[in-house]
């Protein structure tokens, strides 16, 4: 049964993650406004909690799920689906470091909304992320279906 809730609570999370990622990147346009740049802050906060969170029952599931550690730890697959999941983080940085930058900045001065290039480089990197995202659950599938070599 433990296994049957781990596995739940990690697709669950999944899910969240893939849709802060589409939202934050649908909600970036030009003439954002303090409000929305609030959303996009309280979003970018349930993003960095999912992907603990994520982390933390994931290997829950690798040392309390039904294949067990000896499974995990020898298939390449799984080691390419952290090093996908490690690179998706490293991509959700800079976007993070903006959305606080635009959010002091808006506190501080009314009126102000990102710039073009900002919003454009941020949605690029929105766009990267979610593309090495959609690695993780393809290197997952591999993980358990593709015979280890």
């Amino acid at each position: 049964m433990t296994d049957l809730w781990l596995s739940i609570a990690h697709h669950v999370l999944v899910f969240a993650i893939a849709g802060v990622i589409a939202a934050e990147a649908a909600m970036l346009r030009l003439g954002m406004t303090l409000g929305e740049l609030r959303i996009i802050g309280a979003l970018d906060a349930i993003y960095g909690i999912s992907a603990v969170l994520i982390l933390v029952v994931g290997f829950g599931r690798v040392y309390y799920g039904l294949r067990g550690p000896e499974f995990f730890m020898s298939n390449p697959w799984f080691w390419a689906k952290l090093w996908a999941f490690a690179v998706v983080g490293v991509l959700s940085a800079p976007p993070t470091i903006k959305f606080l930058a635009w959010r002091r900045r808006a506190n501080r001065e009314p009126g102000f909304a990102p710039g073009a290039s900002d919003i454009a480089w941020v949605r690029k990197l929105l766009l990267t992320e979610a593309a090495v995202f959609l690695l993780i659950p393809i290197l997952a599938a591999a993980m358990v279906r593709v015979p280890m070599m």
